[in-house]
C-alpha cells in the first residue's frame, strides 16, 4: 500500500471513547493551518467520532485507511477564521432523564454508540443508530417526538444533536455525561 503523506502523527491506539478526539484536539491545535495530521487508533468507534468531530470544528476529515488493525484517520486543519467548535446547547442531566423515565412521559432515547456498547449496556426501550450510520437512517426517527441522545460520555451525543437538528429535527436534547455514569435501569447481556 503507498504510503500517505502527513505531517504530524498522533499514535491514540488503545484509546476509548472520547479520548482519540480529546488528544486530536490537542494535537490540532498545535499544528498549522492547512497542515496534515494522521491519527492511529484501534477503537472502531474512532471511525465516526472523529469524522464527526472534524466537521463540527470545521476542519477537514480526508479518510482513513485500515492497516493491521489500525485505523489511520487523515484530517487537515482548518485556518483559525473557520474553526467554530460547536457545543449543543440543550441538555439534561442522567439524573433529570431518569425522573422522566420514572414518571411515564413518553419519552424516546437514542443511543448513538456503537452496536457492541448498546449490546451490553443501555437504556431500556432505547433505538440503537451508531452515529456513524445517523445520516442514513434518520427517516427511523420522528421529527415531532422529543428525543434525548445517549451516548458514553456526551460527545457523541453532541455531535447526533447538532446533526439532527441541522435535519429538521426541534426537540432534541443531549444526556450528559451518559451512559459511562449511567445508574439508572439498563438492559443487555451480562458479561
Amino acid at each position: 500500500m503507498e504510503t500517505i503523506k502527513s505531517h504530524v502523527q498522533l499514535d491514540a491506539k488503545g484509546l476509548a471513547c472520547p479520548m482519540p478526539i480529546v488528544k486530536t484536539k490537542k494535537v490540532m491545535n498545535g499544528i498549522e493551518a492547512g497542515q496534515v495530521l494522521e491519527v492511529q487508533a484501534t477503537d472502531i468507534g474512532s471511525k465516526a467520532d472523529l469524522k464527526a468531530w472534524a466537521e463540527s470544528t470545521g476542519h477537514q476529515y480526508l479518510g482513513y485507511v485500515e492497516e493491521e488493525g489500525v485505523l489511520k484517520h487523515y484530517l487537515r486543519k482548518s485556518s483559525s477564521d473557520q474553526t467554530i467548535e460547536l457545543n449543543y446547547s440543550n441538555v439534561i442531566s442522567n439524573e433529570e432523564l431518569e425522573n422522566k423515565l420514572h414518571s411515564n412521559e413518553k419519552v424516546v432515547v437514542l443511543d448513538v454508540r456503537e452496536e457492541a456498547e448498546y449490546a451490553f449496556h443501555h437504556i431500556t426501550n432505547a433505538i440503537s443508530i451508531p452515529l456513524g450510520e445517523l445520516e442514513e437512517r434518520l427517516s427511523e426517527l420522528n421529527k415531532e417526538d422529543e428525543i434525548y441522545v445517549v451516548c458514553r460520555s456526551g460527545n457523541r451525543s453532541d455531535l447526533a444533536a447538532q446533526k439532527m437538528v441541522a435535519n429538521g429535527f426541534n426537540k432534541v436534547v443531549n444526556v450528559v455525561p451518559g451512559m459511562g455514569q449511567w445508574s439508572g435501569e439498563t438492559t443487555g447481556f451480562k458479561g
